[in-house]
């Protein structure tokens, strides 16, 4: 039969031994745990100081900035123009026919009345003597309708009415003759009746004779006659018209400034040969958004620019603002017409410029670039520079009046205020990273 076994403390050497292997087991124990945590926190320090030296010899961010500075600031719009004369004179060609002559080239500047074009006239000059012999034709037709036919009819009329009196002169005659002998009883009666019937009958043809002879035409041909007349003498005028139109003259003095014609070559009629201005004084066409119409007003300062001279500035001011809109390329647009206040002669027509109004101005603004504004939400902020130039803050601002390149700041900046306008490496702009300006 098993019996259990049973458990007795070690005495004497042997208990001593146990306890102290104890001790040295749990000595052990706490010695690892004290290394495991130093290297914890040695690890931890590692990663700090890592993480130290790396934020100051990682690459800075390379920023452009801008200084808040009291200046004057103009709001400006800018758009596209076209330039034309004042006063433009376009010569089309009255007819299609051959260029006889050009006496001119584009730059020219003539006298009012200097020939300019001449063009073969030969068949206007045969409708012009066409509708001349017309007009001798419709005069001859009038002049017969109002003296009552032509000077042979009258003179027809004139011998006719003669003889038709002595018709009548002689039937009264045969009539009293006969009216006698019937009284002695040597005609009868019936011959008496007769003679009165030959003269009512001589009497009605001479009384025919001269109504015809005062009153052959109507009213209503007199009317016909009187507009044929006119109708040919309109054509007639038209054609000197027309003859006179075949040599091109300047009609003032001024500048030659285009021409699409070449001797002995063939012209459509109403083609444009030439044009020629005063250029001196000149205006600009120009085209403002529609949204931008509603900022404009007569009398507003206008700058303008020709690429073809960079150098060059001319001035103007708003003569008429739009009355309507209307679509230019693929804009709708308002014209507005501008007058040229330093009209030199330098701007030639049909070039295009480029315009700018000033539509307010304000001195002594705060005012920074306009790149230096960002808005999120509808809400205006800047990145200014911290104190001491190490980092960007976010700071809102209210701003004001603005144009192209600036806008004024009413509150959040203070004059000498640095901002960021933007990086060089085109990052957007943080705000706590490390920052490097860029002069």
């Amino acid at each position: 039969m098993e019996t259990a076994t049973e458990f007795h403390a070690p005495s004497g050497t042997r208990a001593e031994s146990y306890i102290l292997s104890q001790v040295i087991g749990m000595a052990k124990e706490k010695n690892s745990l004290d290394r495991r945590w130093l290297w914890i926190g040695a690890a931890v320090v590692v990663v700090a100081v890592f993480f130290w030296v790396r934020s100051f010899t990682r690459e800075r961010l390379p920023v452009r900035v801008a200084r808040a500075e009291h200046q004057s600031l103009a709001s400006t719009l800018s758009t596209n123009g076209k330039v034309e004369p004042e006063a433009n004179y376009a010569f089309p060609s009255p007819v299609a026919g051959v260029i006889k002559g050009v006496y001119v080239k584009p730059g020219d500047q003539v006298q009012a009345g200097k020939v300019l074009i001449e063009l073969d006239n030969m068949d206007v000059r045969a409708r012009l003597a066409a509708a001349e012999s017309a007009v001798k034709a419709a005069q001859a037709g009038l002049d017969a309708v109002q003296h009552n036919g032509t000077l042979e009819q009258r003179q027809a009329d004139a011998a006719s009415l003669v003889r038709l009196r002595l018709d009548r002169d002689q039937a009264q005659h045969n009539l009293d003759a006969l009216n006698k002998l019937m009284t002695t009883g040597a005609a009868s009666a019936s011959e008496v009746s007769a003679a009165r019937q030959q003269l009512q009958s001589a009497e009605a043809a001479l009384s025919a004779a001269e109504q015809s002879a005062h009153g052959r035409y109507s009213p209503a041909e007199l009317a016909r006659a009187q507009a044929a007349l006119a109708d040919a003498e309109a054509n007639a005028a038209a054609a000197r018209d027309v003859l006179a139109q075949t040599t091109l003259r300047a009609p003032v003095a001024g500048t030659v400034y285009s021409i699409d014609a070449k001797a002995t070559e063939y012209t459509d009629a109403g083609k444009t040969l030439l044009q020629m201005a005063d250029l001196r004084h000149v205006r600009v066409r120009a085209y403002f958004d529609e949204p931008e119409i509603g900022r404009l007003a007569v009398g507003q300062p206008i700058e303008i620019k020709w690429d073809a001279k960079p150098e060059k500035v001319w001035h103007g001011h708003i003569v008429q603002v739009p009355v309507t809109v209307i679509t230019y390329t693929t804009r709708t647009v308002g014209e507005v017409l501008i007058a040229i206040d330093n009209a030199d002669g330098g701007l030639l027509p049909d070039t295009d410029v480029t315009v700018s109004v000033t539509i307010a101005s304000q001195s002594n603004v705060l005012s920074i670039p306009r790149e230096a504004l960002y808005t999120e939400n509808g809400k205006p902020y800047v990145y200014k520079l911290s104190s001491n130039g190490s980092e960007l803050t976010r700071t809102p601002v209210v701003v004001g009046a603005f144009n192209l390149t600036q806008v004024s700041i009413l509150s959040g900046l203070q004059e000498g205020d640095t901002v960021a306008t933007g990086t060089t490496t085109g990052q957007p702009l943080q705000v706590g990273v490390p920052i490097k300006v860029i002069q």
